[in-house]
């Protein structure tokens, strides 16, 4: 539907491409996972200000949440290297090491990004910063969805992600496409975990949903 309003998209693909700026696009999908399911229209662009701090709000929560990943990644990177370079007859000590913290960092980061996904969700729909560190009840929230259902949910997304990175690569028209298609994604995105939250955690008027099948 966002290309039912083609004016609103030129916004959003033009405030995308402006690094910082760009947040407020983010605070856009923010809006998105604030009204669904109730709305099933794009919500209006206005007050970008406001737009801006909530995007700059799911920045901060990313950087908290990826940063002891991006350390351990950082260091890892770095042990190798100079390993490598600077102490080349120690390079079996420093090059194990270096692989073991990236290794360590990117698995720590993948488990941390399942849980980062719904703590946003949960931050925006209860328009609350902390409540994207309240662990406990984004764990419980996920339980009531159903681990399956939500891992497969993320690996899906994860897949159009890199479906969307690819045709980027293109060569020579890709990037025109991708600055076409990446807002969209990113309020296609909004929009489906805002779905599967309410699943968890149905909006007032709406009945809750059914049960998850019990795993065996």
């Amino acid at each position: 539907k966002l290309f039912s309003d083609l004016g609103r998209l030129a916004i959003l693909i033009v405030l995308d491409i402006i690094p910082i700026v760009n947040l407020i696009v983010m605070g856009y999908m923010t809006r998105v996972v604030r009204d669904a399911p109730i709305s099933a229209e794009p919500p209006p662009l206005r007050d970008y200000g406001d737009m801006f701090i909530q995007g700059l709000k799911v920045a901060i929560v990313g950087i908290v949440y990826m940063l002891v990943p991006i350390i351990l990644v950082a260091l890892g990177f770095g042990a190798f290297i100079f390993g490598a370079f600077g102490m080349g007859m120690f390079f079996p000590t420093f090059g194990a090491l270096g692989i073991g913290l990236f290794i360590v960092g990117m698995i720590l980061a993948i488990g941390i990004a399942i849980i980062m996904a719904m703590a946003i969700v949960h931050m925006v729909k209860n328009n609350s910063f902390g409540k994207a560190f309240a662990i406990g009840e984004v764990l419980g929230i996920i339980g009531k969805i159903g681990w399956g259902k939500y891992i497969l949910w993320l690996i899906i997304m994860f897949i159009i992600a890199v479906v969307v990175v690819a045709v980027g690569s293109i060569p020579a028209i890709g990037w025109l496409i991708s600055l076409i298609i990446g807002p969209v994604f990113l309020v296609f995105f909004g929009r489906s975990a805002a779905l599967i939250y309410s699943e968890a955690v149905p909006p007032v008027g709406f009945p809750p949903a059914p049960p998850a099948p019990p795993a065996y």
